[in-house]
């Protein structure tokens, strides 16, 4: 059985990633790795809090590891970091890396010029498979999971915090991937059958937020996000 660690960020496609994964028994996943905010203590694009995250590798029973960026970290800052903890990984053992990309190609090719630099290989169980039979497999499955992050451009403010189930499919616009494969949405999963127990938690506030586009892309990159912050019960009762 290869060793293994996960690109976790605690969304759908890293959810199911591991469940086929577990189901194929080839791989010892023996990390999660997640890329986080380390000023906001978020996940990076996603917005969670780090506490979940970590409350959800306590309910996997897999070790949580952090990449952590100082914020607005450029591209060369960013492949090094990722280039450290790989290379960290390999002597302990590591062979493979999963991933939950289901169909971007340039993305596919990035990950595997950086996993083949330190003598790593991929793993992509969810690769070219329709983004709404994954959708169905992984309500079937029995997994539960509320989108945290949504464009604004493209679904309204009622998405954030929406249950992900089978509702979701009929009502999308068919400008967004089933899957939100290009960033229209992103999710937490807090239950499923690859968690020993659910991730408890409360919806916060509802939060839009703006980025600057850059100049070589100007209106093509999309510049507002709405966030639903999940608030864990810990940090409920440390507040209250």
């Amino acid at each position: 059985m290869h060793k293994a660690i996960i690109s976790w960020s605690g969304g759908k496609d890293a959810a199911l990633a591991l469940f086929f994964c577990q189901q194929l028994a080839r791989y010892e996943v023996v990390g999660l790795l997640t890329n986080v905010n380390e000023p906001l203590g978020r996940v990076t694009m996603h917005g969670v809090r780090t506490d979940l995250i970590e409350a959800q590798a306590e309910a996997l029973g897999i070790p949580l590891y952090t990449l952590k960026l100082s914020g607005d970290v450029s591209m060369e800052t960013y492949n090094n970091a990722v280039q450290q903890s790989l290379t960290e990984f390999r002597k302990q053992g590591v062979t493979h890396v999963i991933y939950g990309d289901i169909f971007l190609e340039d993305l596919r090719q990035y990950r595997e010029q950086q996993l083949g630099e330190v003598g790593l290989q991929g793993v992509f169980p969810l690769w070219q498979r329709d983004s709404a039979s994954l959708i169905r497999d992984f309500c079937a499955s029995g997994f539960k999971a509320v989108l945290v992050c949504i464009n604004a451009k493209l679904l309204p403010e009622s998405w954030a915090g929406r249950e992900l189930d089978e509702t979701v499919l009929p009502e999308l616009p068919s400008s967004v991937d089933p899957c939100g494969e290009n960033g229209e949405y992103h999710s937490f999963v807090y239950d499923g059958p690859v968690f020993t127990r659910p991730v408890q938690f409360q919806k916060g506030e509802t939060i839009r937020r703006s980025y600057a586009a850059s100049t070589q892309t100007d209106d093509q990159w999309d510049t507002e996000f709405i966030f639903q912050d999940l608030v864990s019960f810990t940090d409920q009762r440390r507040q209250s």
